[in-house]
C-alpha cells in the first residue's frame, strides 16, 4: 500500500457511511461479549476492525500476486524456459501462498 493511502487510513475521523448487514444473532452476541475485552467501545468498532484487517491482508496479497505475475511475465519475455518458470512458481506458491496463473503468457 502506498504511503498516501496509509496516511489517509490513519485519520481518526474518516468519513463513514451506513451499511446494513444481516448477521446471525449468536455472532452479534459474541462480538458484544468480546469487544470490551479487546478494548473496543462496542461491537461495531470491533466489526470495523475485523473487516479492515481482512481487507488489508487481501489487498496486500493481491498486490503481491500482481507484482509476482509481472516478474514471471518479464522472465518469460527474457527467454527463461517454461519448465524453469513452472518449477519456480510452484516453489513460490508453496512458500508464499501466491497463486498467479503462469499457464497463460501475458498478452501485451
Amino acid at each position: 500500500m502506498n504511503v498516501d493511502k496509509l496516511r489517509a487510513r490513519l485519520q481518526p475521523n474518516r468519513k463513514k457511511i451506513m451499511v446494513s448487514i444481516r448477521m446471525p444473532e449468536d455472532v452479534i452476541a459474541d462480538l458484544k461479549q468480546i469487544a470490551p475485552l479487546l478494548g473496543f467501545s462496542g461491537y461495531q468498532p470491533l466489526m470495523r476492525a475485523y473487516i479492515g484487517q481482512g481487507l488489508r491482508v487481501d489487498l496486500e496479497r493481491l498486490d503481491q500476486e500482481t507484482e509476482f505475475a509481472k516478474l514471471v511475465g518479464s522472465l518469460r519475455r527474457q527467454g527463461v524456459g517454461e519448465d524453469v518458470l513452472v518449477t519456480a512458481v510452484a516453489e513460490a506458491k508453496a512458500e508464499y501462498r501466491i497463486n498467479p496463473d503462469v499457464s497463460k503468457p501475458e498478452s501485451n
